[in-house]
């Protein structure tokens, strides 16, 4: 169990990102939290917001009743504003929010308010600092993302192969093309720490194909490595089939079922991962209440595929899985941009 205790040299981490993230001297800096957030987060950006002399204060709301007939994790859908507009107006009157949210605000139905008024949000994602120091974002990690969106923009199409049977067709067209790369300088933005994503969003109607978790392919959701395949069948963006033997894909039919909605059967998002940083293997290193693991969302040449909400489709949920793959080759338009698992090109 690692301790939670003030260090310096992650008031320095903080402070480095905040830099980034073009905070000034005297600017208004809100930090959102709840009552069961991380609080050595919320305590080192306090800190290191006052370092850079800006003028930080805090939104503390209580986290709200339990509404899903689950647990709900890792979602980036924050339900703890619950439209509360004086929370919504402390936030957007603000020139750069730090989201210290458990979920985070990535999703949330409030978040569009906010960035009309100008706000620039980065989303904490709910890690010990020792999680997050790791994978400190760089602006040469900015500069790949940056490039790997302006291919996923330029595409028509993307496929996904592996030797272990995945075989995913995706219709680029109209997809809202996302990324992170754990900063945010542009005021009316959010991004996320840790960062290092390439990803879209695709319409209704874009998905189809087959997604195979093979063994050592990651369960965010539950924190898991697979031990088994688990062969997924996707039509017309929903899961409609789940074959696998073992406690995973039991686990995975149950938490889909759960939820009683067809749309935590749909997909969210998919993309690759960019973070050279990011390790695949590092959910071996913690003790669960110590790690979100979203680090391994974005592992260099993974292969993310999202179940969950998903705007553009005009789909809302929180039933959410994160699902990083190995050993993929995901393609546009015929080229490579990863292989095996492997960054290509000016991307590697």
């Amino acid at each position: 169990m690692l301790q939670e205790r003030i260090e310096g040299k992650w008031i320095d981490c903080f402070a480095r990102v905040f830099e980034r993230c073009n905070v000034q001297a005297g600017e208004e800096a809100a930090i959102i939290s709840e009552t069961q957030s991380r609080s050595i987060n919320r305590q080192l950006a306090e800190l290191a917001l006052l370092r850079l002399g800006a003028k930080p204060y805090h939104v503390v709301v209580p986290t709200p009743p339990q509404a899903a007939p689950v647990p709900v994790r890792s979602t980036g859908a924050t339900d703890v504003i619950q439209h509360n507009s004086s929370v919504i107006n402390a936030l957007a009157s603000a020139g750069f929010v730090v989201d210290c949210t458990v979920e985070g605000m990535l999703h949330a139905p409030e978040l569009p308010q906010i960035l009309k008024g100008g706000a620039r949000v980065l989303m904490v994602s709910n890690e010990h600092p020792e999680a997050l120091e790791r994978v400190e974002p760089t602006p040469e990690l900015e500069t790949q993302v940056k490039a790997g969106m302006k291919m996923l923009r330029g595409a028509k199409q993307m496929q996904v192969m592996s030797d272990a049977g995945t075989n995913l067709a995706v219709s680029l067209e109209g997809a809202v093309v996302g990324g992170g790369w754990g900063y945010v300088s542009r005021p009316g933005l959010i991004s996320h720490w840790p960062g290092g994503l390439c990803l879209c969003f695709p319409v209704a109607g874009s998905v189809n194909g087959t997604l195979v978790l093979d063994r050592g392919d990651v369960n965010l959701t539950f924190k898991r490595y697979a031990d088994a395949p688990i062969t997924l069948t996707i039509t017309d963006d929903y899961v409609t089939d789940i074959v696998g033997d073992g406690v995973d894909a039991d686990l995975m039919r149950s938490y889909f079922a759960a939820w009683g909605d067809r749309e935590a059967y749909a997909v969210s998002h998919l993309g690759w991962g960019m973070n050279k940083g990011a390790r695949w293997d590092a959910m071996t290193m913690y003790d669960k209440n110590d790690f979100n693991g979203t680090e391994l969302r974005a592992f260099g040449g993974n292969f993310l595929y999202s179940t969950g909400a998903n705007e553009v489709a005009g789909r809302h949920t929180l039933g959410h899985f994160d699902l990083p793959m190995r050993g993929c080759t995901v393609s546009l338009d015929g080229r490579a941009v990863v292989a095996a698992g492997e960054l290509q090109g000016e991307l590697a």
